[in-house]
């Protein structure tokens, strides 16, 4: 044959016979001996083929086990263990794949536990099918979380960057489309941290507070659910503007904790003015006036139904109203309706919904606030750490019954 005439294929064949540690100057015993062209030709390819098999194999994605928490069965009423499964015999490999233009794989450290991922673990209503994307049986799991890179096909992130954003509940996450992730840049403060008070949760009190409510100071501000990871933050940001603070808890514990931010900070007038047990009140309407005899200028709604309902009724005028959550309504089959909306109207009150979603372009001046106060110490903040994945779904669950201290975390493995 004329070495001319060899072809592509038929060069790349010679390369299968071979180990790795052949050096290349074994082809010329195999290669034709003239005409030299050709000869130095098919060399040089035959250097490039062993080259590139052998940088191939040197990357080839090691596939680790990858534990997963699930959704077995839709919630109905309140979430509970059982609506969880823990998958043991998944598999993941390290490398992002080649269909995946922008994705970015991670190796997840911490998970946040946050009410709302009951809500997204019912079934479907189609009337919010455009607003919420709902868990379907048999999937992961996910929510925010902090994470490390181990591979990316995205200009944004590198191998080894720390990042926060959605991410799964599972030790390994391929995430498709990361422009929602961010680049953790400042690690002389705590990663965990990173799950909520520089995270959603941080991120969710600083919206809410100063841009759907605008304190000012001297203003009565109202708390609910005010020992959760989001009431803390909105009651010490609001003490920081000069306003008088009262929380709302679900258990005398919680209620406790909250007092004592108030005196753990009494010399720099950072915490809590009062805080009260909700659940022990049987008169709801009647606490808020004992409370707030004048009147509430801001509440910050976290819980919903009943609650919101006495807002309304000792609101003052021109209030605002951010509501971030609902927990007492997520596990309802048939939520509770509000008697007292006309005082919206009467009072000339603004009620806002809003997400963490819609404050995203904030987050560089969210942290100009918050790292000072960090570094300072002028702010509080309490995490309740769940260890293991496999302790997730309890976590999670233990939220509505006001098991948790503070921020519900869950680590899944140690930085």
């Amino acid at each position: 044959m004329n070495p001319t005439e060899i072809t592509e294929e038929q060069i790349k064949m010679k390369v299968f016979p071979f180990s790795l540690k052949d050096s290349v100057k074994d082809w010329l015993y195999y290669l034709p001996p003239e005409p030299e062209k050709a000869r130095q030709t098919l060399l040089l390819q035959s250097a490039r083929s062993i080259l590139n098999q052998s940088a191939a194999m040197a990357e080839e994605a090691e596939v680790v086990k990858n534990k997963q928490v699930v959704l077995k069965n839709y919630a109905t009423g309140f979430v509970k263990d059982s609506d969880f499964i823990i998958k043991t015999d998944s598999t993941m490999s390290l490398k992002v794949p080649e269909s995946s233009s922008k994705g970015v794989l991670v190796k997840n450290f911490y998970l946040s536990c946050d009410p709302y991922l009951s809500f997204l673990m019912q079934k479907s209503d189609s009337s919010l099918e455009a607003q919420f994307s709902r868990f379907s049986l048999g999937s992961t799991i996910n929510g925010f979380g902090v994470a490390k890179v181990v591979d990316s096909r995205h200009p944004k992130f590198e191998k080894g960057d720390l990042v926060w954003g959605i991410t799964g509940w599972e030790e390994y996450s391929l995430i498709a489309e990361p422009d929602s992730l961010f680049k953790i840049e400042h690690t002389d403060v705590p990663l965990s941290h990173y799950t909520g008070l520089l995270g959603m949760s941080g991120l969710t009190a600083y919206g809410g507070l100063f841009e759907v409510c605008n304190p000012k100071k001297g203003e009565k501000v109202f708390v609910s659910a005010a020992s959760g990871s989001v009431g803390l933050l909105v009651g010490q940001f609001a003490k920081l503007t000069g306003c008088h603070v009262i929380g709302s808890a679900g258990s005398r514990e919680n209620v406790h904790m909250v007092l004592y931010c108030r005196v753990d900070l009494l010399k720099n007038k950072f915490g809590f003015d009062d805080a009260f047990n909700y659940k022990e009140e049987q008169d709801l309407d009647a606490a808020l006036k004992r409370y707030f005899p004048e009147g509430i200028d801001i509440h910050f709604e976290n819980v919903g139904g009943k609650m919101l309902d006495a807002v309304l009724l000792n609101m003052r005028m021109h209030g605002r109203i951010a509501v971030c959550g609902l927990m007492s309504q997520y596990h309802q089959e048939k939520p509770e309706g509000l008697y007292n909306v006309a005082s919206i109207l009467i009072k000339r009150l603004r009620m806002e919904g809003f997400g963490v979603f819609d404050y995203l372009h904030l987050y560089p001046k969210f942290l100009d606030l918050v790292l000072p106060q960090i570094r300072e110490k002028k702010i509080t903040y309490v995490e309740d750490i769940a260890e293991g994945l496999e302790n997730g779904p309890a976590a999670h669950v233990g939220l509505f019954s006001g098991r948790n201290v503070g921020k519900q975390v869950v680590l899944v493995a140690r930085e």
